[in-house]
């Protein structure tokens, strides 16, 4: 069950990568892969930074990943993941140019984060990202 949670929680990034970089937003898939707020949360933010002209280049390294819950039974098993997401590699741009939009020099581009999945009939499904504010 921890390796499906966590190969799930992989995929849902390469489906983010593909949802801000496409400013039409129609590339991705994302509802395949991410459910109640964490689709909710990304969609909108994605759309609020494509609507500001911008899109999302590079990728997202996932690492340190830990299933700290591991909830078996009841109607929804689920787990939750602990990981170091590494976001450096992953450039703010222009959608037009493709030149780097500014950004603060203080924002942490690798930091923890704790997502839960959720096991539905359809597959797998990340139902919450919460970012810790704290560097790893």
């Amino acid at each position: 069950m921890t390796k499906a949670a966590i190969a799930a929680y992989g995929t849902y990034w390469r489906e983010m990568e593909k949802l801000y970089a496409d400013p039409t937003g129609k590339s991705a898939h994302l509802n395949q892969y991410a459910a109640a707020a964490a689709l909710k949360n990304a969609e909108a933010d994605a759309k609020r930074a494509h609507a500001l002209g911008s899109i999302y280049t590079g990728s997202v390294a996932l690492t340190d990943q830990t299933v700290t819950k591991v909830v078996a039974t009841g109607r929804i098993p689920n787990a939750t993941i602990s990981t170091c997401l590494d976001i450096s590699h992953w450039q703010t741009v222009d959608a037009e140019t493709k030149k780097p939009v500014p950004l603060p020099s203080n924002r942490l581009t690798k930091y923890r984060i704790v997502s839960t999945v959720e096991k539905y009939a359809q597959g797998w499904r990340v139902t919450s990202d919460e970012p810790q504010g704290k560097p790893c």
